[in-house]
């Protein structure tokens, strides 16, 4: 549940959609953006990469430079675990986000922070303030030690707890400490510095209460990030075994069962290549709810999986079509059950999807899983929809 920083460079073929933010930072440092083509055959503005560390993509998320990912590749097997660790980081990226507004929200209601906003009307802390990052890093460098001392007193009862915790096994007692550690090291320093600048004084205890309890909640929470990587997985190779059963049956025309083909890694080589070169790709996007200006949609993530063939071309063109006549609409679990008897996987897709809903129900995370499938092809269009 912890491995977004698992290894310190994925190599996967990676496209970044940049937000107004990232855009306007990427060309202030005159870094040259190119126009990207996606798999909805729509364009925008951004980067791609073939190699990338996953700190530097996390603090893209953080700093709200970044509006959507997308991945595309014939197979996935050969990347699994690197696919996994980029859902995880993904989704504890917006989780970082979310714990920090929450906090912020919460505190700046606090009735120590009212009394000085009373005391002090020309400095007031609320929603509308802002101080340069400069003066911020300038005044918690001064008061390191106080930072410490502040650390300490919010987590020791937290660790504490969860070291009581009789129902929780060794393994998840570890990561359960350092997911609550990474939490609160992922504050901004805005909230740092109302920490540090009420810690000493009357009235902390609630600042305290609140920053406990957020991270008990999203301590919780972060279990969901294992789920759906995993959800990711399983839909992602799903989709990879459909097109090499479609390219075995075309390039092996005349053997009974073609199916029986693809278990042997060499005659899977071959269809896998032969799929790059028809470019029939298995996609997965990831959408970001929104910017620091997309009030109300920063927790929101869609996960969008599905296969591409450029023969189906209209197909591409009304992926985001709602109202497209063609495609047939149905929840990932009807879809699921549907599968044609002895399909691989359905068993286990049904596992994951309910292991997945029951995670996000208990942590009250919204999620909506749909299916559209189009009768004009075998294009299948699945969306993960997560609102945190």
């Amino acid at each position: 549940m912890c491995a977004e920083k698992k290894k310190f460079i994925l190599d996967l073929p990676l496209k970044v959609i940049l937000t107004e933010e990232g855009t306007s930072h990427f060309l202030s440092h005159k870094k040259q953006l190119l126009n990207l083509k996606l798999a909805d055959n729509r364009s925008a503005h951004g980067v791609s990469m073939e190699h990338f560390s996953p700190g530097s993509l996390q603090n893209m998320i953080l700093l709200d430079y970044i509006s959507k990912m997308e991945i595309s590749m014939p197979e996935f097997v050969s990347h699994r675990q690197e696919v996994m660790d980029l859902s995880k980081l993904i989704v504890f990226s917006i989780l970082y986000k979310q714990f920090d507004r929450e906090i912020y929200g919460q505190i700046i209601q606090c009735e120590c922070v009212r009394l000085y906003n009373r005391s002090h009307p020309s400095a007031l802390i609320d929603e509308k303030t802002q101080i340069p990052e400069k003066q911020l890093r300038a005044t918690l460098a001064m008061k390191d030690s106080l930072i410490q001392a502040a650390r300490k007193t919010i987590l020791d009862p937290v660790w504490k707890s969860i070291m009581a915790n009789n129902e929780y096994s060794p393994e998840e007692k570890n990561v359960f400490l350092l997911m609550t550690e990474k939490f609160l090291n992922r504050l901004s320093l805005m909230n740092w510095y109302i920490i540090i600048k009420f810690y000493k004084e009357d009235g902390f205890t609630e600042i305290l209460s609140i920053l406990r309890q957020q991270l008990a909640n999203y301590m919780t929470k972060s279990k969901v990030a294992e789920y759906i990587s995993v959800m990711v997985m399983e839909l992602a190779l799903n989709n990879e075994n459909n097109n090499v059963k479609k390219a075995a049956k075309y390039l092996y025309q005349g053997i009974d069962n073609a199916d029986t083909l693809i278990f042997d890694p060499k005659v899977r080589s071959e269809i896998v290549k032969e799929l790059q070169r028809r470019h029939e790709l298995v996609f997965i996007s990831w959408t970001l709810g929104g910017g620091s200006m997309s009030i109300g949609k920063q927790g929101l993530l869609q996960i969008t999986l599905f296969n591409k063939d450029d023969e189906f071309q209209e197909v591409k063109e009304s992926i985001e079509s709602k109202m497209a006549s063609n495609n047939k609409k149905k929840s990932l679990i009807d879809f699921y059950r549907q599968m044609p008897e002895g399909q691989e996987g359905t068993d286990l897709g049904l596992y994951y999807l309910s292991y997945l809903e029951d995670a996000c129900k208990k942590v009250n995370i919204k999620f909506e899983s749909l299916v559209n499938q189009s009768s004009a092809s075998d294009l299948t269009i699945i969306n993960l929809k997560f609102n945190f």
